[in-house]
């Protein structure tokens, strides 16, 4: 028999997984494209069989439509292409269907449909939500099925943050994680995996193209740790590449913005800076300014659930009440000033009156913050930037995971390239935005120490 296809070593620890989602890829050049397009076949064989390979566009999909009609008409020489709707129909009556999402509302064009297997090639080209609502169609088609997903990508992209959040961040490559829940009183639980691969496991790539990772190597610092190492916390498009969560500083403060918890001494300036959500997540932060105007993150409250960027629907009286009962159980009395999201004065927002009336009434208090978004943005910029010694201006305790998650994974916005995209998980952002307006830092250029053998000024 004619062989077409061969996967490699990593191709292969990925087409024999059996979770129910798995996650291939993390660097360039790992061949996870062609894994996707041949797993896709694995039931062909089945008439009921429905497959569907999602790209974020059909013009980054015709790549995969490419390289599907060198292996699917090989394979299966009475298999028939539709062009026009971009459907393979295999000869017991299956197909396998190549599609894109490029706006957030055509996932509901997929409503009321069902597919046994889904694709994603570039998943973190993809929001939270329409992955969410896409493998909600991962259901039977007919009988003898096997139903499941599996996703290819790289670091970076909009989807970035939930992603590694999902398969990456707290997990070890190559073993099986469950979720569980429970419906109905009934408990079901869903297994995920993630298989890394780099462009070292491509050997056919590297045998045709020596010069590939010289290639990568040559990109700019953050899109090569990302392309050719896989490094998750470094992508192209990253808004704050200059954020550092090093352990080995985490004691000494040098050459890292996260460091251990310490009591906060009770002469530090105090602030509490508050971002509201309901449906998307809320961020209510703690932040202490020492006497050389370095600022501290200390402590957060973010309203988020198990899902990414989904808020907690908690009413802002409720809000209130729990920054109250934190302000008293740790801060016992101490002076805390309250910046908000001036958005929160607009009477439109709440049925009750104004969201900052409803804080009001609780006792806690905010002054409107300053919402410029390119200033606020350059402010964190500026507090990010290490010194000579290896010394930043703005430090957040290790506790404070949602913002060490979320700050490094703000991507830029494609229409508005000097600002953040929106559409990411930006709530702790937006409330260290609205702090550091309040306490605003002046650029700080770095000093260069030149050595001179001979110095006319010495003389």
């Amino acid at each position: 028999m004619k062989v077409l296809w061969t996967p490699q070593k990593k191709q292969t620890a990925f087409l024999e997984r059996g979770e129910d989602e798995v996650l291939y890829g993390g660097a360039a050049g790992g061949g996870k494209s062609d894994a996707l397009i041949a797993e896709a076949l694995r039931q062909v064989h089945i008439p009921n069989y429905r497959g569907i390979i999602f790209r974020k566009t059909i013009t980054e999909c015709r790549e995969l439509i490419d390289r599907s009609q060198a292996l699917y008409k090989s394979a299966f020489p009475r298999a028939k292409f539709n062009s026009t709707k971009h459907i393979w129909t295999f000869p017991s009556g299956a197909a396998i269907v190549f599609a894109s999402i490029p706006h957030s509302g055509d996932k509901f064009k997929y409503q009321g449909q069902q597919f046994d297997f889904i694709g994603f090639d570039e998943l973190t080209h993809f929001t939270w939500e329409e992955y969410s609502y896409l493998i909600s169609r991962n259901r039977p088609s007919g009988a003898d099925t096997r139903c499941y997903v599996r996703a290819t990508c790289n670091p970076g992209g909009i989807g970035h943050a939930w992603v590694k959040k999902r398969f990456i961040e707290g997990k070890e490559p190559f073993k099986t994680y469950y979720e569980e829940y429970t419906v109905n009183g009934l408990k079901y639980k869903r297994s995920r995996a993630f298989i890394p691969a780099t462009v070292f496991d491509n050997e056919i790539l590297l045998e045709n193209d020596p010069d590939y990772i010289a290639n990568l190597a040559l990109q700019p610092d953050n899109e090569r740790r990302a392309l050719l190492d896989g490094d998750w916390n470094s992508f192209s498009g990253q808004v704050f590449s200059e954020f550092r969560d090093n352990s080995e500083g985490y004691k000494s403060r040098r050459y890292t913005h996260v460091i251990e918890p310490f009591e906060i001494p009770d002469g530090w300036r105090r602030y509490r800076s508050f971002d509201f959500g309901y449906s998307k997540p809320f961020a209510v932060q703690w932040w202490a300014i020492d006497y050389d105007g370095r600022a501290y993150l200390y402590r957060q409250y973010y309203g988020c659930t198990d899902s990414p960027n989904t808020g907690l629907k908690l009413e802002p009286s409720i809000i209130a009440r729990r920054i109250r009962e934190i302000e008293n159980e740790y801060e016992q009395g101490r002076r805390v000033c309250g910046v908000a999201d001036p958005a929160i004065w607009d009477a439109s927002r709440g049925s009750d009156g104004t969201i900052i009336n409803m804080f009001e009434r609780e006792g806690i208090f905010f002054e409107k913050g300053n919402n410029a978004r390119l200033a606020g943005k350059m402010q964190l910029h500026y507090r990010l930037r290490f010194d000579d010694e290896g010394l930043p201006m703005l430090y957040v305790f290790r506790t404070c995971k949602p913002f060490i998650r979320t700050i490094p994974a703000l991507i830029y916005d494609n229409t508005n390239p000097e600002d953040i995209d929106t559409q990411v998980e930006d709530h702790d952002y937006d409330a260290c935005r609205y702090f550091l307006m309040m306490n605003p830092l002046a650029s700080q250029k770095k000093k260069k120490q030149i050595d001179m053998e001979f110095n006319p000024l010495d003389l």
